[in-house]
């Protein structure tokens, strides 16, 4: 009883760390200090977050898996330099695409939209609001969307001048990393154990290929054998479609029960063994701490929509560009000045 106590006070330690501030100084490069907070644009551009959420709205009505497309989308720029909309650019003559990674080849979705935004954004309030802080405002808004927590976003992110494919190969969590790894890419992020839990949360939402898993369902560790940690009915279903070769791109949903509602029923269906990838199963299964985390999320669903909203902020807060560094693309592709 005294060691479950004790983990719970770690625990919440650990929660209110992940609160952070909507004040961001810019720590390099030797410019003046710049901050991102929610009135970033009320005066240079007062309807910017009235036209993101309009179009997302349009674009998730349009289809349901674009919430989750977009959630996806903030998380996967991010994670590689900082949250500065480098997932955004194509291709040129100096940059090679993020597009083309491992992580984001066939997968990565909702640049369509996206480029909507900035077309009207344009419109509205020519060279003022950033692709970067579009990416994190559409996050916010698919995610309440379709039934999660709202936040105030800390905004004022400029865009970066280039990409890094290695950077997007090496520094995302992929669905077949032990946990340690996953842990570990988190933490170099200054993420800590409740962000990576709560965040995982989003997986409440959207659809994964059928060559994300395949191995939990034939050949896990090696030996030819499925994953002991998935529930065998479960895996059962999942083999009618996803068959040992073939099918690769057959989609399934993150979270069975309410696959188009952000909810906690990921972490109900982890404690069932019923998480679809490996990354979402082990939380359950290999740390006493994640597991704990799992648990109370699955019970309490306000406590969960309260940890993914700070984490959300504090993900979104990862090494942003401001004040003189960067620039305001005109359009999220490619740079201004290739």
């Amino acid at each position: 009883m005294a060691a479950s106590i004790s983990l719970l006070v770690v625990l919440a330690a650990l929660a209110l760390s992940s609160a952070s501030s909507f004040a961001f100084p810019h720590g390099h490069g030797g410019g003046p200090p710049a901050f991102l907070f929610p009135q970033f644009y009320d005066h240079s551009c007062p309807k910017a977050q009235q036209i993101v959420k309009s179009i997302v709205a349009k674009a998730v009505a349009k289809e349901a898996r674009m919430a989750a497309s977009l959630v996806r989308l903030h998380f996967h720029d991010c994670f590689v330099k900082g949250c500065d909309a480098s997932v955004l650019l194509d291709s040129s003559g100096t940059i090679v695409s993020e597009k083309n990674s491992l992580p984001n080849r066939n997968s990565l979705r909702g640049f369509e939209v996206i480029d909507e935004i900035k077309a009207a954004l344009e419109k509205e309030c020519p060279h003022t609001v950033s692709c970067a802080d579009i990416v994190t405002l559409a996050a916010r808004d698919s995610t309440s969307l379709v039934g999660g927590p709202y936040w105030e976003v800390p905004l004022g992110r400029r865009d970066s001048l280039g990409a890094s494919i290695q950077g997007s190969n090496n520094n995302i969590p992929a669905p077949n990393n032990t946990f340690q790894t996953i842990l570990t890419k988190f933490k170099l992020k200054g993420l800590n154990i409740v962000d990576l839990v709560a965040l995982s949360g989003s997986h409440t939402i959207g659809l994964s290929r059928c060559t994300s898993f395949r191995q939990r369902l034939y050949n896990q560790t090696g030996n030819g054998l499925p994953d002991f940690t998935l529930d065998a009915g479960y895996a059962a279903a999942l083999r009618t479609r996803c068959p040992r070769s073939g099918g690769d791109q057959n989609l399934f949903p993150l979270d069975f029960v309410s696959p188009t509602k952000f909810d906690n029923f990921y972490f109900k269906n982890l404690i069932a063994k019923k998480g679809l990838l490996s990354s979402d199963e082990i939380l359950f299964t290999s740390n006493p701490v994640t597991e704990k985390l799992v648990e109370l999320y699955a019970a309490n669903n306000e406590l969960f929509f309260e940890h993914f909203a700070q984490s959300m902020v504090k993900m979104g807060n990862i090494t942003p560009l401001t004040g003189n560094h960067g620039e305001i693309r005109t359009n999220c592709r490619k740079v201004n000045h290739p």
